[in-house]
């Protein structure tokens, strides 16, 4: 089997995954090679006609394509199919409108699923009645048909509404990093292909209990907590929608609300399973998709999880670290290569504060991290690992404490 079948089946395997994660109950494949698709029916005509056996045999209601469908070979497949057709952007989006949560994920999906059907609205589905709720047949999630069916115009204004209170989001999450930024506390974005174990490294690292599955993107809102680092004082953490290869642009633009978070993070920790068989690929994707972001230049660790279920030789470089997230097995020297990495120029200071400054030690105790407090009858005796920016504030009574 040559790279080109094999990538092929892997990808119709994670299809199938994706069909699965959204409700279906996948029962064949077909494939078909071809140097390009045919710009009609996407399909050659004898294997649409295979296609539609396969539909017939097996009784089935809806054909999912792994490839993106222009609006008319959509249309085309569905009339000589008889039933549905999806693509894989569209039961992406479909898996994305089940699992959104909070206000900020659902207008993102909402966004995307707007630009994704804008242009597919003429005579597609027509022959569906409006569906809704959580019974509702894949790919229908979302805006509903009758909706989808109104003028355009009135959905191109959604769509600059959704985008507007979006925009929002992005300037509160804006204040809300310089807010972390003044008090100097480091950001770590955990970053992954889907269902590599991110959220369950964040709960071990954390002692944090936030839901885990086994399932293609189990974790859709992004979620921080805090990481204590020991002596490297404390980060945040944040757990962040898992990347897939073919990711619809649609998604990508919506959820840069959130996903440009990676562009100001201090470090990028890539979870990567070591147990699937395409880790490797799916290394590739997710780092195409970190440079696409804008975040290629952010210091990164590999973190090889799953070592437990893996019989190769483990990666050993300077940058890798392997753990086993569900056991908390080689937690402790990822936390150990987190600190260094971000310890830059941390620096270890002694100073004496006036009591009639004493708002500097909450300030320490809020931005730095206090390994030995005494008071004195000079004022507080403070040992503390600190932050460029906090040290060069402290200048005055660290040479205090010298003097």
């Amino acid at each position: 089997m040559d790279a080109a079948e094999r990538s092929g089946e892997v990808s119709m395997d994670e299809l199938w995954r994706l069909a699965e994660t959204a409700g279906a109950e996948p029962v064949c494949t077909v494939l078909q090679t071809r140097d390009k698709p045919d710009p009609h029916s996407f399909l050659g005509p004898g294997k649409v006609h295979e296609l539609k056996e396969a539909v017939e045999n097996e009784g089935c209601d809806l054909v999912i394509f792994d490839n993106d469908l222009t609006p008319s070979q959509a249309r085309v497949l569905e009339e000589a199919m008889g039933v549905r057709v999806l693509d894989r952007t569209g039961l992406i989006l479909d898996i994305f409108a089940q699992r959104a949560r909070t206000r900020e994920g659902k207008l993102q999906v909402e966004l995307a699923q707007y630009r994704y059907l804008l242009p597919r609205l003429t005579g597609m589905w027509t022959h569906l009645k409006r569906q809704a709720g959580t019974s509702a047949p894949i790919g229908t999630r979302g805006p509903g048909e009758t909706q989808l069916e109104t003028d355009r115009r009135h959905i191109r204004r959604r769509i600059q509404k959704l985008a507007e209170e979006l925009e929002q989001v992005r300037r509160v999450r804006g204040t809300q990093r310089r807010q972390r930024e003044r008090n100097a506390v480091p950001v770590v974005a955990l970053v992954g292909y889907t269902n590599a174990g991110k959220s369950t490294l964040l709960n071990t690292l954390t002692g944090d209990n936030i839901h885990t599955g086994d399932r293609l993107f189990d974790t859709l809102d992004t979620t921080t907590r805090r990481l204590d680092l020991g002596e490297g004082g404390q980060a945040l953490l944040s757990d962040t929608v898992g990347f897939i290869r073919k990711l619809p642009t649609e998604l990508v633009d919506a959820f840069k609300a959130t996903l440009e978070e990676l562009t100001y993070a201090d470090l990028l920790l890539h979870v990567i399973d070591i147990s699937d068989p395409d880790w490797e690929t799916q290394v590739r994707v997710v780092e195409d998709l970190i440079v696409r972001l804008g975040a290629g230049q952010t210091p990164c660790l590999k973190v090889y999880n799953k070592c437990d279920n893996y019989f190769g030789r483990l990666p050993a470089g300077e940058d890798e670290i392997c753990v086993c997230a569900r056991t908390g097995e080689g937690t402790g020297a990822l936390l150990y290569a987190v600190g260094r990495k971000l310890a830059g120029d941390l620096a270890r200071v002694a100073l004496t504060i006036p009591y009639d400054h004493a708002a500097l030690v909450e300030r320490l105790r809020r931005e730095a991290n206090i390994l030995d407090l005494q008071y004195t009858d000079e004022g507080a005796r403070v040992l503390a690992v600190v932050r460029p920016a906090l040290r060069e504030s402290l200048r005055a009574y660290e040479e205090a404490a010298h003097g």
